[in-house]
């Protein structure tokens, strides 16, 4: 198969961008979209050119370091799928693909498809976790949990923090993945003594980042690379709203 290339290159935060235009030619159809890139770049590198950066770690969809965004949608045309596992079949043949980094502010290009995710990282230092003050942690049987809870709980915790969610809103939000890492910790009862804290900790960080809000466009569903669902906003706006009062109660305001 054979492919046009519309790369994003740029050289670092400070410089200006442009698109590169390449070929792609000779491209296996079992080709992944990365393995593609690394074709590409391994010639660009025998002509003593400057190969094209992108991020990728472990290229089998778990990651979300592969954070491209492909002919204007977040990981690329197919539904619950990351750019890495991204296959060229699912192209035509002699298209023309623009390749791009995520579009958002929180979001500085690093350089050419790399851009600096720290912002989610920050926003899971302020309260992803359970505290654990003392000894190990409890044997993971020790406390029941029902099916459906243990279940529901899983489901949002398969969020990669990936950032298409953001890349793709147009707002720039990052509710999904914050009501993603608030909702399966929520969810179960070792995460309920934080409760409170975790969700007014990570909504202050994420504002203080410069995300923007949920205005309901869905855009950041349809992208998801492991299908996160926006109910996990709901529930984290009601969880929110109720530790608000709860902390206006105790005293204790933001």
């Amino acid at each position: 198969m054979n492919f046009t290339l519309r790369v994003w290159r740029q050289k670092d935060a400070s410089s200006k961008g442009a698109f590169q235009v390449l070929p792609a030619p000779d491209i296996a159809e079992d080709c992944s979209l990365l393995e593609m890139l690394d074709l590409v770049n391994e010639r660009l590198e025998a002509q003593g050119a400057e190969p094209i950066a992108f991020d990728s770690d472990c290229r089998e969809g778990i990651c979300g370091m592969c954070s491209l965004v492909v002919n204007g949608l977040a990981h690329g045309p197919e539904p619950a799928t990351t750019a890495c596992q991204l296959m060229m079949r699912h192209f035509r043949n002699g298209e023309t693909l623009t390749i791009e980094p995520w579009r958002a502010k929180p979001f500085p290009v690093v350089r050419d498809l790399v851009v600096n995710r720290d912002a989610l990282d920050r926003i899971i230092q302020a309260g992803g976790y359970v505290s654990v003050n003392t000894g190990s942690a409890p044997e993971a049987n020790s406390v029941p949990i029902a099916k459906s809870v243990a279940e529901a709980a899983f489901d949002s915790a398969a969020c990669i923090g990936c950032g298409a969610c953001v890349a793709a809103c147009p707002n720039a939000s990052a509710m999904l993945f914050v009501s993603a890492k608030v909702t399966h910790l929520g969810r179960l009862p070792q995460g309920q003594p934080e409760r409170m804290q975790r969700v007014q900790a990570m909504v202050r960080q994420m504002d203080a980042e410069g995300f923007g809000n949920c205005t309901n466009h869905g855009e950041c569903e349809a992208v998801c690379p492991k299908a996160i669902k926006m109910t996990n906003i709901s529930r984290m706006n009601a969880d929110y709203i109720r530790s608000s009062f709860r902390l206006r109660e105790l005293g204790r305001t933001r």
